[in-house]
């Protein structure tokens, strides 16, 4: 089994208050390494209604006003 190193599990942590200020009880993150594409649902099925564009290649996904899944576009190039 292929361990995480010490920088990476703390660059993990560090993403830990704002995972917790999303309210969602279960996440799922797929990555796409050929499109370079992630997905976080933080509903499943994530069925979304409407969508938003901002400026740094990330999609955010609702349903009526709920949001329930992010597309981070160019995901490796994404600064911390």
């Amino acid at each position: 089994m292929a361990q995480a190193s010490t920088v990476e599990v703390e660059e993990l942590i560090r993403l830990v208050p704002g995972l917790l200020k999303l309210k969602a009880k279960e996440l799922w993150v797929d990555y796409d390494e050929e499109a370079d594409v992630l997905y976080i649902s933080l509903q499943r099925p994530q069925h979304s209604t409407d969508s938003e564009t901002l400026d740094n290649g990330v999609l955010l996904r609702y349903r009526n006003d709920q949001l329930v899944g992010i597309t981070v576009l160019n995901a490796s190039q994404q600064p911390l």
